[in-house]
């Protein structure tokens, strides 16, 4: 064989390596129902779970815990997934700036007993474009 065809081989090879532990390391969108599930079948790999912070009458965040004097990497908050589920978080890390204005919450992580243990969290804050703000920028079509 000549050396290219080597080389080619081995890039191709290495190509396979690649996706291979890519997509092993993947985790998948669920439910706290289905993150609990896998949890008790043994099954503990990261999943990403969507959800909402519930808030009271004042719009403030209802259950949240964090102590940064205490303990600034320990952060728990109760999350309310797509199916209505509430579930206890918690995040060992400081709690991520503008976590209080965020509409939407995506974590990354597994359940542990009855809390699910987040290693990453993911924000979506409201857009800084109001609707209003929208339309008397653009220009009308009459």
């Amino acid at each position: 064989m000549k050396k290219s065809h080597i080389l080619a081989i081995a890039v191709i090879a290495l190509a396979i390596g690649i996706i291979m532990s890519a997509a092993g390391d993947a985790s998948v969108y669920v439910s706290f129902r289905e993150a609990r599930d896998r949890a008790a079948q043994g099954n503990m790999t990261k999943v990403h779970v969507v959800g909402r912070l519930p808030r009271d009458g004042q719009k403030q965040i209802l259950g949240l815990e964090y102590n940064p004097t205490l303990d600034p990497n320990y952060f728990a908050f109760t999350l309310v997934d797509t199916n209505r589920i509430a579930q206890r978080v918690v995040y060992f890390n400081p709690k991520p700036q503008d976590f209080d204005k965020s509409e939407q919450v995506v974590i990354t992580g597994s359940m542990r007993n009855d809390v699910f243990v987040a290693d990453k969290i993911l924000l979506k804050c409201p857009s800084k474009y109001v609707e209003k703000d929208i339309r008397g920028a653009t220009a009308s079509v009459n």
